[in-house]
């Protein structure tokens, strides 16, 4: 208990010092002329007002989704998501079975193509540009597909170079290291590997492919205990270098510790988002209970 006050405290004081920092740079830009602002900050702000605290920030948007709808048959899967995640943010999305957070996913993946509005994977449309958006994203479903026959070097070593780029072994073996797969099992079969590792193997492809962006689908969903702690802490880490995470869970508890923010789906809408920081993990469970 005095852990996870300590924690939440911790991550009120970023949250604070965040906000702090925001608000006296946008009291910074005002005072810029609009014609340096492209000087100062890129030559993307000249594009939007330079008061805009979403364009002109200086943590970069990297997962977007503007009135983002998608239909089957007459019924609304996804009705108008607003969405932003920043570089190095996780954002975990609940929700039951059916609320829509499946078809986000698969919308900012190109899977499915949107009835209305966009998804864009650091500022590129994925419906207009699916190939130049696959660059930027990572994805790790709940069964990571993976060739059984082959070692987690192997498969690393196939997929990396499906994307697009190739490695020394040592190489690929510090990726598997750095995904917190055990140096002992990176020649072993697939087929051997519990899903723990299964999941391991995939964070090392995302890492492999240089993902600034990684979308996970219920990726805790048959963990034990142990190994959901271990891929909490890999999440922690991609964070800290800068990944921008979106994260469709079940668990309301994994969730509350691992993210920086979390929202709630309801029928195909975004009915909540919240502030990890702010609340308990039982107050998370009653809002979410409230909420479905």
């Amino acid at each position: 208990m005095r852990k996870e006050r300590a924690y939440r405290q911790y991550r009120k004081l970023i949250t604070d010092v965040t906000h702090g920092f925001r608000k006296r740079f946008r009291k910074a830009l005002s005072n810029i002329p609009k014609n340096r602002i492209g000087s100062v900050l890129g030559k993307n702000c000249l594009k939007r007002n330079h008061t805009d605290d979403t364009f002109c920030n200086p943590y970069k948007t990297m997962i977007q989704a503007t009135n983002l709808t998608k239909r089957y048959n007459g019924q609304t899967a996804l009705n108008n998501l607003n969405l932003t995640v920043h570089s190095g943010e996780i954002f975990g999305l609940l929700g039951q079975n059916g609320a829509g957070k499946t078809t986000t996913i698969h919308l900012f993946l190109g899977l499915i193509a949107p009835d209305d509005g966009t998804a864009t994977i650091n500022h590129v449309d994925v419906a207009s540009h699916p190939h130049e958006s696959k660059k930027h994203l990572g994805y790790l479903p709940e069964t990571v597909m993976l060739y059984p026959n082959l070692t987690g070097i192997e498969n690393l070593d196939f997929f990396s170079q499906l994307a697009g780029f190739r490695y020394a072994k040592g190489e690929l073996a510090q990726y598997l290291s750095r995904a917190g797969l055990q140096k002992q099992a990176h020649h072993q079969r697939l087929s051997g590997y519990s899903k723990g590792m299964r999941q391991k193997v995939g964070i090392a492809i995302a890492l492999a492919k240089q993902a600034k962006a990684l979308f996970l689908d219920e990726p805790t969903s048959g963990l034990d205990p142990k190994a959901s702690n271990e891929f909490s802490e890999i999440l922690k880490e991609l964070s800290a270098q800068g990944t921008a995470i979106l994260m469709a869970t079940h668990d309301i508890f994994r969730a509350r510790e691992v993210a920086h923010r979390i929202g709630i789906m309801k029928e195909g809408n975004l009915v909540s988002v919240t502030d990890a920081a702010a609340i308990s993990a039982n107050e998370l469970e009653q809002l979410y209970l409230q909420t479905v």
